[in-house]
């Protein structure tokens, strides 16, 4: 595999260089923050704790379940037409079997587009958010680009493209009613806990691992979720988070495109080699 094989196109769809770009290394310490954002809408966690689809399990097989994520994102974000098809039928094999029984407290169903609405919107918030950390805030016209490309991340799901919010204050009006409908029961707390503290690896990698991991999750949270999972952040962990943010910053913008954009390019790279040879991708 070579270094071209692994770069993101030139070019996405219509986006730019620049919003081809968007997607970096970094993005993997909010990874799971974004997890608990989506996971927060009750019938979205409960799906995702309660899926009967063990193999897509982020606690059971959280390789597994990370390749499958970073996959659809990857080929969301750059895909072609075909490929996000592809993709979409892959992710429609894996939610036929995720809805809720007769009697179930919480009713859910992986077809829902609203959920999928939300999961989507969560990525991007996730991507923003991320960009200005990195970064500090980008400026209107090319967040503007930015959101219009991410209309992707919902697409590629079943949602249709006229249900994206039409632009970024239709996106804040949204996001701010979505919000307010979030919580967490027992059974979603205690899924999200296990994912904080790597419960799915190996007790080795766990204890190493695991510290850093509560830290830069909790601080890519916004306050309403710490608060639901009873997390606490101080003063003094903002300012060791944004030394952090800030090193990070100053990597970010010394490494080649190619590194860049890992692993994300890898995992597209992955994607494109199932796709052809007609393999599962998630």
């Amino acid at each position: 595999m070579t270094t071209s094989e692994v770069a993101p196109p030139a070019t996405a769809g219509p986006a730019p260089r620049a919003v081809a770009d968007t997607l970096s290394w970094f993005a993997l310490n909010a990874a799971t923050a974004n997890v608990i954002m989506q996971l927060a809408l009750l019938p979205v966690g409960h799906g995702v704790a309660e899926s009967k689809v063990e193999s897509g399990r982020a606690d059971l097989h959280p390789v597994k379940r990370l390749r499958t994520t970073l996959s659809y994102v990857a080929v969301a974000w750059w895909g072609t037409e075909d490929e996000r098809l592809a993709m979409r039928a892959e992710v429609n094999r894996s939610h036929r079997h995720v809805h809720s029984a007769p009697g179930d407290p919480v009713k859910y169903n992986a077809f829902d587009r609203d959920l999928q609405l939300w999961v989507a919107a969560c990525l991007y918030r996730g991507t923003v958010d991320v960009l200005t950390v990195l970064h500090g805030r980008p400026d209107d016209a090319y967040l503007d680009t930015v959101y219009a490309h991410a209309s992707r991340l919902a697409t590629t799901l079943q949602v249709p493209r006229d249900r994206w919010p039409r632009d970024r204050a239709a996106f804040a009006e949204y996001w701010e009613t979505a919000v307010r409908r979030t919580e967490m029961d027992d059974v979603t707390r205690r899924y999200l806990r296990d994912l904080i503290d790597l419960r799915g690896l190996p007790r080795p990698v766990r204890r190493t691992a695991a510290p850093f991991h509560r830290f830069v999750t909790t601080g890519f949270l916004p306050p309403l979720f710490r608060e639901q999972l009873g997390l606490t952040w101080t003063r003094r962990d903002q300012r060791r988070f944004n030394a952090f943010t800030r090193v990070a910053g100053l990597a970010d913008r010394a490494l080649p495109r190619a590194a860049r954009c890992f692993p994300w390019n890898v995992y597209l790279w992955d994607a494109r080699r199932r796709i052809r040879g007609g393999r599962p991708i998630v």
